[in-house]
């Protein structure tokens, strides 16, 4: 059953970027372009899933005392605006900005077959791998560093 459910929420996600235009690159580009052909409905979407999400969590957590699939709901803790969060924004950014796609956006736009939103996500999976194995080999230093 918790299979089916992601896969409903994946599938309804997918709708509503592909809708939206959201999966199109061109938006978000110009979206990014506010000297020029500056295009607001980036801003639209994401104010109304914002809105939407922030209704929906207040609901859900007023009426469930845990999430239906799991024995309680896991939210993020950190609140820090620190050096990797800034750094990994500037990196996101870039990205983003240069291909015109975020991964909520690519995942939805394999369905057109373009190779260059394959290509786009192969090497977004590869930048996440990249950035974890990272992040493991600190780590691993800085418990050595510890133990020392």
């Amino acid at each position: 059953m918790k299979l089916i459910a992601t896969w409903l929420i994946g599938l309804l996600f997918g709708l509503g970027i592909s809708v939206s235009g959201m999966a199109n690159p061109a938006k978000v580009l110009n979206f990014f372009d506010v000297a020029g052909n500056w295009d607001p409905s980036l801003l639209f979407v994401m104010g109304g899933a914002l809105a939407v999400t922030f209704a929906g969590y207040r609901i859900v957590f007023r009426r469930l005392g845990a999430p239906v699939f799991a024995p309680r709901f896991v939210l993020p803790a950190a609140r820090a605006i620190d050096a990797r969060l800034v750094g990994g924004s500037v990196v996101f950014g870039i990205g983003w900005g240069i291909a015109g796609f975020c991964p909520g956006g690519a995942l939805p736009a394999l369905g057109t077959g373009k190779a260059d939103v394959w290509l786009f996500s192969a090497a977004l999976v590869a930048g996440l791998l990249a950035a974890r194995a990272t992040m493991k080999l600190a780590a691993g230093r800085a418990a050595g560093r510890a133990e020392t």
